[in-house]
């Protein structure tokens, strides 16, 4: 368990804006900041981000929390890992109770994986530097690459002995358990029980997360047998999911934000080229087709991507219609060839980095532009051919969720295809009233049901009831937030302050929503040990629901700008102008509540009961009450119509 001293370090030293701003490309909007929530998909940003306060809240998915909260939800980390996450980041020492060293133990299944994989990284990348076979065999292969060593050092890159159970046999002598290292691919079980390597004399290229730990590989072969395949790559685990992961990402992040663009190209050794010729914000996709996960992966970061294809042409026209789906999620699409024979590897190795910068600048085409360009050429004259490229082109744009750039496209589009922008633009309505038509369709297909409890919810009054109930008591809540460790500034009271004051009054009134009973029950318990908890206290507690429900109350979708009131003179009522009436109001409402549902069960009891004395006993507990609800609504201005 880390310590709490240590926790204290990470969480004075942590500025949430820099470590979301890691994951999530964010504006500065007044005092907080804003971006595209990475929890869903969604075209206008509802991710807040408040600096001051320490929070965020992705208003479409609904979650929040601190910075650490942050990282447990988007990267599924355990609360130690966020931490020490964090500890890492901002160099600090992390001190536990006990001895956690990533060795045999691990509890959680997760942390076991990453840690079998991290321990194969180690042992690979020593393979190929310490041992013979390592440096003869993988070693001159990537300094062939042109490789150097600091790039060697910083992907991690690796050897695999060319041996049955090299790597199998180290591992299970380190203590590592064989389950994990079958679950993470690393090794493969032979019919009789027993485990060999998979990776056996390949060169190893580490595939790391977003937040830069080993979670797969991918082992290329030197060989040149046919029959051998040129790459075993990790098999799917809890830990990895290859349409979730981008090769290089890790390392490009930072790049792309600062560039506003990302480079996608096919292969490890593209990446690995590139970014050490001084061009960071570079990525590939491990092989794979590029899927809708990963173009949001980068969407987070920045909304311009330029693919960089080398000169297969055959290979190109087979990914035309998998990056309408770039355009599908409203990123801009470039797209860039190299020479006949070169790739973006052999290019940059070859012509050094102001060439390919200057190939980059001069040959960028906009993916609309160019496909419509290379479809007309494969068409020539035949006008059946041509007809179905105007469709074809008009498919893609149709994908454009920004209808400006979608129109600006078909003006270029016209002036390309030397057709009336009007007939481009009907085809172009009817694509979309039909992808409306489906998706409508498809909504109603998936839509439950009502069941019973959910029309008795609509139904019955004590539902609305509870709805009623839960709002009243999480503004108590709300206001203990803000307000409880502020003095008392009515009626002549002195040295109290308002969190004790409202804890006191409430003394009598029981909270029936689960997490503002919880609240409550911290919060009186602190008080009774002489501290007034403030907000941190709660954002950075170990219960998620504490958590979720004081970020939900601390921030808001909403914010007045600095010159509202210049522009507009409308003075906004703000509740602290009479705290008097903030507070006492609150706790009078929940009150008057509380009571309206006692006075509704002794009505209840009064139509049942029928001996006499039992009946006064209700009614003088009725009367009671009525006297307590006048009293309240005295005080609140309103009128008991019962």
């Amino acid at each position: 368990m880390i310590t709490k001293p240590t926790v204290d370090r990470i969480m004075e030293a942590t500025d949430i804006v820099e470590v979301i701003g890691e994951f999530v490309q964010l504006k500065k909007r007044g005092a907080n900041f804003v971006g595209l929530s990475p929890f869903v998909n969604e075209r206008t940003p509802s991710f807040t981000v408040s600096p001051a306060k320490g929070i965020f809240k992705d208003f479409s998915s609904g979650k929040g929390g601190s910075a650490v909260t942050f990282l447990m939800e988007l990267e599924k980390f355990t609360y130690p890992e966020a931490l020490k996450w964090l500890a890492k980041k901002y160099g600090i020492e992390v001190e536990e109770t006990v001895d956690t060293t990533e060795n045999l133990e691990e509890q959680n299944h997760r942390e076991s994986l990453m840690i079998v994989s991290g321990f194969a990284a180690k042992f690979f990348h020593e393979s190929l530097l310490d041992t013979d076979e390592g440096q003869s065999i993988g070693l001159s292969y990537f300094k062939e690459r042109g490789f150097n060593n600091e790039t060697i050092k910083k992907f991690e890159l690796g050897y695999s002995p060319d041996q049955w159970e090299a790597f199998t046999g180290e591992a299970i002598k380190q203590g590592y358990k064989e389950e994990f290292l079958v679950e993470s691919g690393l090794s493969v079980k032979r019919d009789n029980g027993s485990l060999y390597d998979r990776y056996r004399g390949r060169v190893m290229f580490p595939i790391h997360s977003f937040t830069g730990r080993v979670i797969a590989f991918g082992g290329r072969t030197l060989k040149t047998d046919k029959n051998v395949p040129k790459y075993v790559n990790s098999p799917e685990s809890e830990i990895y999911h290859k349409s979730n992961v981008l090769y290089g990402l890790y390392f490009a992040k930072r790049a792309i934000r600062e560039e506003d663009n990302c480079y996608l190209v096919e292969g490890y050794a593209d990446v690995i080229s590139v970014h050490q010729a001084g061009i960071e914000n570079v990525v590939a996709s491990s092989g794979t087709s590029l899927t809708v996960e990963q173009i949001r992966l980068i969407g987070r970061l920045t909304k311009n991507i330029t693919i960089l294809y080398d000169g297969d042409a055959a290979g190109i026209k087979a990914s035309l219609r998998g990056l309408d789906m770039i355009l599908e999620e409203g990123l801009n699409v470039k797209v860039v060839l190299f020479p006949d024979g070169h790739d973006p590897d052999s290019f940059v190795q070859k012509f050094g980095t102001n060439a390919f910068k200057t190939h980059v600048d001069q040959n960028k085409k906009d993916f609309i532009l160019y496909k419509t360009d290379m479809l007309l050429k494969d068409a020539g004259n035949d006008p059946i051919k041509k007809a179905e490229v105007i469709r074809e082109i008009v498919e893609s744009i149709a994908k454009i969720p920004d209808s400006i750039k979608a129109s600006v496209f078909i003006q270029e589009c016209s002036r390309i295809l030397q057709i009336e922008e009007r007939s481009l633009n009907t085809e172009l309505n009817k694509m979309r009233q039909a992808k409306a038509k489906k998706d409508h369709q498809q909504q109603q297909n998936h839509r439950p049901e009502p069941s019973p409890e959910d029309l008795l919810f609509f139904d019955e009054p004590e539902a609305r009831v509870v709805k009623e109930s839960d709002t009243q008591e999480k503004e108590i809540v709300r206001l203990l937030l803000l307000y409880g460790n502020k003095m008392i500034d009515w009626d002549g009271i002195a040295n109290t302050y308002i969190g004790p004051f409202m804890i006191a009054e409430l003394s009598d009134v029981e909270f029936e929503e689960a997490t503002s009973k919880y609240f409550m029950e911290i919060y009186r318990q602190e008080v009774e040990n002489g501290v007034l908890p403030e907000e941190q206290h709660f954002i950075h507690h170990k219960d998620k629901g504490i958590v979720d429900l004081v970020v939900t109350l601390l921030a808001t979708k909403y914010t007045l700008s600095e010159n509202w009131y210049e522009m507009h003179k409308i003075l906004v009522p703000d509740e602290q102008a009479n705290m008097k009436a903030t507070i006492l109001g609150a706790i009078f409402h929940l009150k008057k509540q509380k009571v309206g549902k006692i006075l509704e069960k002794l009505r209840n009891e009064l139509k049942v009961t029928t001996g006499e004395a039992d009946q006064e006993i209700l009614m003088n507990q009725y009367m009671h009450m009525k006297k307590v609800e006048k009293t309240i609504s005295d005080y609140l201005g309103s009128v008991i119509l019962k």
